[in-house]
């Protein structure tokens, strides 16, 4: 399974660009295989990211602004839903991956389904 990232390389909005590093950047520290896919210079990339981004995610203007993240065809979020995964040890639960073991994330589900099972 590979992560896609759809990013605008050309994007004039700083705000963007830092969510577009933190993604790649934390993705890169876990060593979870990524493909980048530029929407800027890439009208296909561009079309698919819009068609595939679910319509309750969409905002009010109906265009989703980059970063967007998907496991192959499968929706997993924006920034803000992978901000919070992060901040909840939940990135590879977010990723629809499973996490390395010893990892955080790991820790964390071990933790979630103890809880569940009390």
């Amino acid at each position: 399974m590979v992560i896609k990232v759809f990013l605008a390389t050309s994007s004039g909005s700083t705000a963007i660009k830092k969510k577009q590093q933190d993604v790649v950047a934390f993705l890169e520290a876990l060593k979870v295989e990524y493909a980048q896919l530029d929407i800027a210079c890439n009208e296909q990339n561009r079309m698919w990211m819009r068609q595939n981004v679910p319509e309750e995610k969409k905002p009010s203007n109906g265009i989703p602004l980059p970063p967007q993240i998907f496991n192959e065809e499968s929706y997993c979020g924006d920034y803000e839903t992978f901000f919070d995964a992060k901040e909840d040890n939940a990135v590879y639960s977010f990723l629809g991956l499973a996490a390395p073991p010893g990892s955080k994330g790991e820790e964390f589900l071990e933790e979630t389904r103890e809880e569940v099972a009390e």
